[in-house]
């Protein structure tokens, strides 16, 4: 849990990132931050939304469609978080000790889909 004084520098950060974005709004890296700000503060409605943005803007970067996919995951679009997954990892994602332990996407441990997708990084 978040203590108060974190819970109000993410805000101040969501202002002024909102305010970046809205003077350079086809800076993708701005959108990155803000997508995963928005996560991290638990705004995860906004945050998917970044992140679907970025899967359009930016189709072949397997860290934007991994992103995407744990914010499905969080959200219980389950399919829509494999599909992502599946694609982060055709695209070239290969951390596989990190998806293994990352907790946005506890909901999907127990599919036998999540293991083949650990499978496919480990092989």
């Amino acid at each position: 849990m978040k203590r108060q004084g974190e819970e109000q520098a993410d805000q101040v950060e969501i202002r002024f990132l909102e305010g970046v974005r809205t003077r350079c709004p086809h800076d993708t890296r701005v959108l990155k931050a803000l997508g995963d700000l928005y996560t991290r503060a638990g705004e995860l409605d906004k945050g998917l939304r970044v992140d679907r943005d970025l899967s359009r803007r930016c189709p072949d970067e397997p860290e934007v469609w991994y992103n995407l996919g744990c914010s499905c995951a969080l959200l219980g679009e389950k399919e829509a978080a494999f599909d992502a997954l599946e694609r982060a990892v055709a695209l070239g994602y290969n951390d596989h000790e990190w998806m293994s332990k990352d907790r946005d996407l506890r909901s999907l441990r127990r599919d036998p889909r999540f293991e083949s997708l650990l499978q496919q990084l480990r092989d």
